[in-house]
């Protein structure tokens, strides 16, 4: 169910000034120290951040897939590391659970997810296994009513601070695809599941990744997404979250665009450079006008997109495009933002090149651009050949 306008105006504009009061200026701060301050963590929990797409009888906002892209285009004007942080209780981490999970399970997590009590993660990548499901090594061998779990997780976002672990391994060890892969959901804590180093990356500082990893993991077969029976439909659990997922970040993405721009005219409008600000120059202009241009259309397919999947449309490849073409071209704004700087663009003080590095992991996560592209068209000659 909806928000009336007016509730999701008064929402989107509290956000903005949260936004530009309490996060813009401790953007440096936490990519110095790498870390989310504990008193902007709490800060962040009583907005409700945590809970934005979590239905309202848990204790979430349970907003639609239109409303949520509004407010991912709010969130994604900062770091985002901000929006990394809530980003799994929103998505990959809850959705699962919100889609296919049974009763207790709802009951048992997503109260604790929509607080921010509990961070969830989503531990699906592995050394050898991304894009390509069929390659998931990590085993989930029966004993009794449990399974026993084996092998390594890489690159899984809020891991060093998750509270429960969506993990997807292979129950059925004749299968070489995504079949016969389940989802588990593991506490932290559970003996056998230990963490390795935090990753040093080359962006998003305070957004944390590391290895999990499962040796003799003994979880229960009720830990399984959607009970027992759902055994071997882990991969079709995470295909029902992908469009959502997609759509937020194409909206983040979009939201990094939108602040890049902004900060790149101001700059413009006031350094001068042969006796005028360097905004009168054309080719000044036409980089700020690309940009404007196609942040405009990123919104508008995303905005068209979660307006159908809200309908009860299918939206694969339109969600596939969304990412596809936001994840790109904020990458494109961001370094047309360098040139207009120029110096002041590759330098730390004006946060320009923290952008520039920051914005780079969206065309690799939630599926890189070239499996963006074989999704769209894989689903264009499918639809093509009915």
């Amino acid at each position: 169910m909806s928000l009336d306008p007016e509730t999701l105006s008064q929402f989107l504009d509290t956000l903005d000034r949260f936004v530009k009061e309490r996060l813009i200026p401790n953007e440096e701060r936490v990519s110095d120290e790498d870390a989310i301050p504990a008193e902007l963590v709490q800060d962040i929990r009583d907005m409700g951040l945590f809970g934005l797409s979590i239905p309202e009888e848990y204790g979430g906002l349970g907003l639609t897939m239109a409303e949520e892209v509004q407010a991912a285009f709010v969130l994604g004007q900062t770091s985002p590391a901000f929006r990394s942080l809530v980003g799994t209780n929103n998505g990959i981490g809850s959705q699962g659970i919100i889609i296919d999970g049974t009763p207790e399970q709802k009951a048992a997590y997503l109260p604790k997810l929509a607080t921010g009590e509990m961070i969830a993660s989503f531990a699906l990548t592995e050394p050898e296994a991304g894009s390509d499901a069929g390659s998931l090594r990590t085993s989930a061998r029966k004993d009794g009513d449990h399974y026993i779990l084996n092998g390594t997780k890489r690159f899984i976002t809020n891991a060093p601070r998750a509270g429960l672990f969506t993990v997807f391994a292979r129950t059925d060890p004749s299968s070489k695809t995504s079949a016969g892969v389940t989802a588990f959901l593991v506490e932290a804590g559970t003996p056998g599941l230990s963490l390795g180093a935090k990753d040093r990356k080359m962006g998003q500082k305070g957004s944390h990744t590391c290895d999990v990893i499962l040796q003799d993991c003994r979880v229960p077969a009720s830990a399984i997404i959607g009970g027992p029976a759902r055994e071997g439909q882990g991969f079709k659990t995470a295909m029902k979250v992908l469009d959502r997922g997609r759509l937020h970040i194409s909206a983040v993405c979009t939201g990094a665009a939108e602040r890049l721009i902004r900060d790149s005219l101001a700059y413009a409008m006031a350094r001068k450079q042969f006796g005028e600000p360097i905004a009168e120059k054309q080719l000044v202009q036409a980089m700020l006008a690309d940009s404007q241009t196609e942040a405009f259309a990123a919104r508008c397919m995303i905005e068209e997109t979660a307006r159908r999947k809200d309908a009860g449309q299918n939206v694969s490849t339109e969600a596939a495009c969304c990412k596809m073409y936001a994840s790109e071209m904020v990458g494109r704004v961001a370094d047309r933002a360098v040139q207009i700087h120029g110096g002041a663009g590759y330098v730390a003080d004006y946060g320009i090149e923290r952008f520039y590095r920051d914005v780079r992991l969206f065309r690799i996560y939630e599926g890189t651009t070239q499996i963006q592209q074989l999704v769209i068209a894989r689903n264009m000659i499918r639809a093509a050949s009915q």
